[in-house]
């Protein structure tokens, strides 16, 4: 029998998700070829400042990576109070992108952000929903720096990709850091299943696939989780997403309002345990 798959929201609050899982692939010896590093200094830093911090008011944080000089992405959760189920305003969102020991490359407002339409913040299918766990923030002012390009978007890794995550989170929120060569274990269609190490506020953080020394943004982090007795991380390959939701914001569509149901939360400042939905999956 696969082992069991134990799901939480990387958000202020985690809500735990039991999930039994299918056949899966397993993860091979090794696998996890990458170790968490702390990008102290500029030199560690460099290539990576388009991805920043979002300050989600009084509330917490999540991480968000610039793919257009106004646009930066992150995960969709991270935009409600898990409290109210509200969303929170935008005039009180900041991106800081490049946040390294108390300074930013760049300090930005959000003008307008919208979550991927078929996203709900609640409903005790939530596992179903992290593959749509996405969001698209637009900035006040574009950041035309020029150690701060965007990044380009790539396609869906498959099982067994070596993949990289560039975060903030709960005790490490002063400086990025990167797990290089983290693995695809598994997909759980539409998520994938990565050996990467995540924790509270890296929601939102970038996977990247390396190329010829080319990074490209190919999903974000939505969830932790536990598999075999280990620490995963649940991701959304953005792709196909994406480009919904891009034709969406551009449509100037108006967000879903949510309902009051919340099994779920968005940010980094309050890790406490939460109660949460329990179900099979098919």
């Amino acid at each position: 029998m696969p082992p069991a798959l134990r799901l939480a929201m990387i958000a202020l609050a985690p809500v735990l998700l039991a999930l039994f899982a299918g056949p899966s692939r397993a993860e091979t010896p090794g696998s996890r070829a990458g170790a968490l590093t702390g990008m102290q200094t500029a030199d560690e830093a460099r290539g990576w400042g388009g991805v920043g911090k979002l300050l989600l008011g009084e509330r917490g944080f999540c991480t968000g990576v610039l793919i257009g000089p106004r646009m930066v992405l992150t995960a969709a959760h991270c935009l409600f109070d898990k409290e109210t189920g509200a969303r929170t305003p935008d005039g009180l969102i900041t991106f800081q992108a490049g946040w390294r020991n108390g300074r930013a490359e760049a300090y930005r407002g959000i003008r307008r952000s919208l979550a991927h339409p078929d996203y709900i913040y609640s409903g005790e299918d939530e596992l179903e929903r992290v593959g749509y766990d996405l969001a698209l923030l637009e900035l006040d002012q574009p950041i035309l720096l020029p150690q701060l390009p965007p990044f380009d978007i790539g396609t869906r890794p498959g099982t067994g990709a070596a993949v990289s995550v560039v975060s903030y989170a709960r005790d490490r929120a002063e400086i990025p850091s990167i797990e290089r060569d983290c693995r695809v274990i598994s997909g759980l269609d539409p998520t994938l299943v990565l050996s990467c190490d995540i924790d509270f506020g890296s929601s939102g953080a970038p996977v990247f696939a390396v190329e010829a020394g080319v990074a490209r943004v190919v999903s974000v982090i939505s969830a932790k989780a536990e598999y075999g007795g280990r620490k995963v991380a649940l991701a959304v390959p953005i792709d196909a997403p994406l480009a919904l939701l891009q034709a969406e914001f551009a449509a100037g569509a108006e967000e879903r309002a949510p309902t009051v149901r919340v099994i779920s939360g968005g940010g980094a400042g309050r890790p406490e345990s939460g109660g949460g939905a329990k179900f099979v999956r098919p």
